[in-house]
């Protein structure tokens, strides 16, 4: 445990990311990672490799290397929609938006007995949801390197 707040913050993400990921291998044959790339392009398809990158926060090289073995898994499916350049759309397999679904709802199960745990050691929860909010918008409006 440190007395700064910033590596307080980065530990409980990776605590978070840790669990989930461990819940998500164990309970869906799945990682965090791949859960993550799933749910994003669930909430931004069809798209296309460029904008799940954006969404992604990394390069399209990035997101181009790992749709394949997507594809393979029967998770995602392509396709090129007609006209100039060689732009792929990409989509969801209903079996992928189950599995999304289902991990989503274990996830957000889980998450819901940390914060009632947390609510029965005394934190406010909807105080430090506001607070951390606030530093959100602060580093957007001013920018991370202020």
């Amino acid at each position: 445990m440190s007395d700064k707040i910033t590596f307080t913050l980065h530990e409980l993400v990776w605590e978070l990311d840790h669990a989930a990921d461990q819940h998500l291998r164990e309970h869906f044959d799945i990682t965090g990672s791949q859960f993550i790339f799933l749910a994003t392009l669930l909430d931004v398809e069809p798209t296309d490799m460029t904008g799940l990158a954006h969404c992604l926060g990394t390069s399209k090289a990035a997101v181009s290397k790992r749709v394949p073995a997507f594809v393979e898994a029967g998770w995602i499916s392509t396709s090129t929609p007609p006209g100039p350049g060689r732009r792929v759309l990409l989509e969801l397999t209903p079996t992928a938006r189950d599995l999304v679904a289902r991990a989503g709802r274990a996830l957000d199960d889980n998450l819901a007995r940390l914060v009632a745990a947390s609510r029965a050691q005394g934190i406010d929860l909807d105080a430090l949801n506001a607070d951390l909010n606030t530093l959100v918008a602060l580093m957007r409006q001013n920018g991370a390197s202020s």
